[in-house]
């Protein structure tokens, strides 16, 4: 028997067989006979509020035997040409999703300006602001991590540890609300990128810890025997090469904090999930703003993602030559 179904397995077919019953089950138990697919398929299997488990299971079917055509039709195809394929595919079927929330396409135009104007420009601001500082944190907290003081070490273990232990939510209410009880005031955009670094700094710290014990020691021992100082072997040999291993999760914290941004939205910051969820309240439109932000916010993470991309790609010809 075990012979059997391994034997099966190594067969072309049968993992599509078992695919194809995979997706006909999900989109059987989804009920999708009131979407655009049942009314399609009207004509075979009758009206869609009548058809029943039949048309169910017949809806789920064709689109079971849709899904494994187009897999099997990506085959004749380049790699490239099948990534290409499949993205238009998988937007045509995103846009046709929020489509069939019926939404109001005027009411999303006539705000779509000033979400992008204010919104996105303040999160993206806010956003380069707390990279920067982190940036500046995280070095500071790394080389604190590292080094051999035992007051230098405690203070940043203790500052990573609690920072990341703690929620970002937490940490925001903390510094807005918080420190006015003992004196400080601090308006909501600097009470914001103050969160962020903080937050960040403490995750970013590991990262550039990682980064420069990456780099091997013998290299600083070459450098110490030529009598080079250990701050300017750091800031000449180490960091240079570190930046290497530190910038492409560096990216990804980056892109990370361009989302968490949005739970500075509570302190009443004009940034993009604020002004979401405040213009759809406005006229009860909540599904469009926040279809509307959503979207702003997958473009300027796309956009940041291929700018990483070209930076990692610099600084592979830099380390390499």
């Amino acid at each position: 028997m075990p012979n059997s179904i391994f034997d099966l397995l190594e067969r072309p077919w049968f993992p599509r067989l078992l695919l194809f019953l995979f997706v006909t089950v999900v989109l059987a138990a989804m009920d999708l006979r009131q979407t655009m697919f049942g009314l399609a398929l009207e004509p075979a299997i009758g009206k869609p509020g009548e058809s029943g488990l039949f048309g169910r299971v017949a809806i789920a079917a064709v689109i079971g035997l849709i899904f494994i055509l187009n897999l099997a039709l990506m085959r004749l195809f380049r790699f490239r040409v099948q990534v290409v394929i499949i993205w238009v595919e998988l937007l045509i079927l995103f846009l046709a999703f929020f489509y069939s929330f019926d939404l109001s396409f005027p009411f999303i135009f006539s705000k779509l300006y000033f979400l992008i104007v204010q919104g996105a420009f303040t999160t993206v601001y806010v956003s380069m602001a707390a990279i920067v500082i982190s940036c500046v944190i995280a070095l500071v907290a790394a080389l604190a991590r590292l080094s051999t003081s035992g007051p230098a070490y405690a203070t940043a273990t203790f500052y990573i540890s609690f920072f990341r232990g703690t929620p970002l939510l937490l940490q925001v209410y903390l510094i807005y609300l918080g420190l006015p009880q003992m004196g400080f005031v601090i308006d909501a955009v600097p009470a914001g990128i103050t969160a962020l670094s903080l937050c960040y700094g403490a995750y970013m710290a590991e990262i550039f810890r990682a980064g420069i014990q990456g780099i091997s020691h013998g290299q600083r021992e070459a450098a110490m025997a030529l009598g080079l100082k250990k701050g300017l072997i750091m800031r000449k040999i180490v960091l240079p090469q570190a930046m290497r291993l530190i910038v492409p999760p560096t990216g990804n914290q980056f892109i990370a904090m361009l989302k968490d941004s949005s739970l500075i939205s509570v302190m009443g910051v004009w940034e993009l999930m604020f002004l979401a969820r405040t213009q759809g309240r406005a006229e009860f439109k909540h599904v469009e703003m926040l279809i509307t932000a959503a979207i702003i916010y997958w473009i300027i993470s796309i956009s940041f993602e291929l700018i990483q991309a070209r930076i990692e790609r610099y600084y592979g010809k830099g380390i390499s030559h």
